[in-house]
């Protein structure tokens, strides 16, 4: 596969005059600003993939992007990470081939549920450590780590959590410091926010904000007003509310105070947190929450409204076609990709900046590029490139 070529330079990309006659493509899963995916099979061996397509065009003045991407993603080999299977190159694309997650979304999926504790939220912690810690050991940062990258892998009750969308992470150099303002507004330290150099811990303080919403349902910060939520922010200034923390360990809160630590050298890592009692023992307790929990998901995270660019039925409809997935109910599906599919504007409507998928990739037919607005979704998670501490 491709990403056992240690090669440098283009020699890890196979030539594909015409990607048709390795692949057959079926329906668009989603479209971005410079991309699409879409259900590929594999003529040969009949296993699909999610391939994201890249048109030569759309990647002018943004080669260092994606290949920064390409590069981190050839070197990861992880149980819990989407993995790059292959990568191809015609004349006119680059066809990033995806290990297909078809389980849904972390929140859909804990809504679903008709019981869910403290227990289940440390399994899925527990897990993101695991993955986290393993891409730190590589000398590798994420930098936007949140619960919309985290899919489940199959439908299956006990499905494993994988970790998605590594277009803003970074590889560590000798020496190199970062310094560049990325992630996603509400999860990202405050050391970034601060136009501080910064580490890895910026990735456990992301953890941090993912376990409180795990167990309440809402974020840690939130103003409509950027400049204020990056204020709260800078000041690790967050609550554990009555009644929604009421009945949550004492051991999960230090658990967070730990991660969400505003000073990075007092932060703990990832090998820290996987052996904090909450993690590692038996303090995460057994009571269902699943109510409070489910109910402020649903207020401030609104599902399907911000999602519908991605084809949610498209994989179950193929699936159902080869007489895999006769047991998955596509009324209550959600499948995702690994793409970043809509960057919602403050006034609910959302961006116009995907290129039409016709103009993507032509072998795409009866490609869905509309975004929708968010609706009543509280929380503004619009990923950035960059982040002003001033006001918008």
């Amino acid at each position: 596969m491709a990403q056992e070529n240690g090669e440098e330079g283009a020699s890890w990309k196979k030539p594909a005059d015409d990607i048709n006659k390795i692949f057959a493509f079926k329906e668009t899963l989603g479209t971005g600003a410079f991309s699409e995916v879409v259900l590929a099979e594999n003529r040969s061996t009949g296993k699909l993939f999610a391939v994201k397509c890249i048109p030569k065009k759309a990647l002018k003045g943004k080669e260092s992007s994606i290949e920064n991407e390409i590069a981190v993603l050839r070197k990861i080999k992880h149980e819990n990470i989407v993995a790059l299977e292959d990568i191809y190159e015609s004349p006119n694309h680059l066809y990033l081939v995806m290990q297909l997650v078809s389980g849904g979304e972390l929140f859909d999926r804990i809504v679903e549920k008709g019981f869910y504790t403290e227990k289940d939220a440390s399994a899925l912690i527990r897990q993101v450590l695991d993955a986290v810690y393993y891409l730190h050991r590589m000398g590798i940062v994420h930098r936007d780590l949140k619960p919309e990258n985290l899919l489940y892998y199959s439908q299956e009750e006990e499905s494993k959590i994988m970790i998605s969308d590594f277009g803003l992470s970074k590889m560590e150099g000798k020496g190199d410091v970062m310094s560049t303002a990325c992630g996603t507004p509400g999860y990202v330290a405050p050391e970034v926010l601060a136009q501080k150099p910064y580490s890895k811990a910026v990735d456990c303080w992301s953890i941090g904000v993912i376990a409180y919403i795990l167990l309440c349902g809402y974020p840690p910060f939130y103003d409509e007003n950027d400049s204020k939520l990056f204020e709260q922010i800078l000041k690790a200034e967050y609550e554990f509310d009555s009644p929604y923390w009421d009945d949550i360990s004492e051991s999960a809160k230090d658990f967070i105070r730990n991660l969400m630590e505003k000073d990075p050298n007092k932060r703990y890592t990832c090998e820290q947190a996987a052996r904090h009692p909450w993690i590692a023992g038996d303090t995460a307790l057994s009571k269902n929450i699943h109510e409070s929990v489910s109910a402020q998901i649903r207020k401030n995270f609104a599902k399907s409204k911000w999602r519908q660019a991605f084809n949610a039925t498209a994989v179950v409809r193929h699936m159902r076609r080869l007489h895999l997935g006769s047991s998955l109910d596509s009324s209550n599906v959600n499948m995702s990709c690994t793409l970043s599919l809509a960057n919602p504007l403050p006034d609910g409507t959302a961006k116009k900046d995907c290129i039409s998928p016709s103009t993507l990739c032509s072998f795409a037919s009866s490609a869905s590029s509309g975004i929708s607005a968010v609706g009543e979704r509280r929380t503004r998670q619009t990923t950035v490139t960059t982040v002003h501490t001033g006001t918008k």
